[in-house]
């Protein structure tokens, strides 16, 4: 297992080790004695699973506070560009974008602080997107800044016209409109 960190605090990539033979595979995704020695303490509470065909835009999502969201976030099938946000004030990297593709084939893992928004494009045929949550959804507490919005300049490695976004996606604001309520904790 390898967890590497990346230029903005606290979000990290995990690479679990496969094992293989003619039989097949096993891999370690997630064990949580590895992760509290790497610095990630999170009581995840639910996994969510989603399957998306290609051109699947989904994003950039948010809970506010008290119900913020870590996630860790992989691909069980297929490839997807995975987008953060960090959105949380006094953060040195504050507003700015990371950007990491996840497959079935790599295995990473993005672990994902509460205080970012949170988006991904299906760059294969199909997907399925796997993550664990620490805190319950509350749809009166949904936060999101556009795909497209220009002070972020995003890649999202596919043409605008292969998109498909939700209409609720679609319509939300700019990074400068957004309105959050996260703060950087060293």
């Amino acid at each position: 297992m390898s967890f590497e960190k990346t230029n903005i605090p606290n979000l990290v990539v995990f690479s679990p080790k496969k094992h293989g033979d003619s039989r097949g595979y096993f891999m370690e995704s997630y064990n949580k004695e590895h992760f509290v020695e790497n610095g990630i303490d999170q009581p995840f509470v639910q996994d969510n699973q989603a399957g998306s065909t290609y051109g699947v835009l989904r994003g950039l999502h948010y809970q506010l506070n008290p119900y913020a969201q870590a996630k860790l976030v992989r691909v069980l099938k297929g490839k997807v560009l995975d987008v953060v946000v960090d959105l949380r004030k006094g953060s040195p990297t504050y507003k700015q974008s990371y950007s990491i593709e996840l497959s079935e084939e790599n295995n990473k893992q993005l672990f994902v602080p509460r205080g970012f928004a949170h988006g991904y494009v299906v760059l294969s045929e199909m997907a399925v997107f796997f993550y664990k949550v620490d805190n319950v959804y509350s749809k009166k507490s949904e936060g999101g800044i556009i795909y497209n919005d220009a002070s972020l300049n995003i890649d999202w490695k596919i043409p605008e016209a292969d998109m498909v976004i939700s209409e609720k996606d679609k319509i939300l604001p700019n990074l400068a409109d957004v309105q959050h309520n996260f703060e950087f904790k060293d």
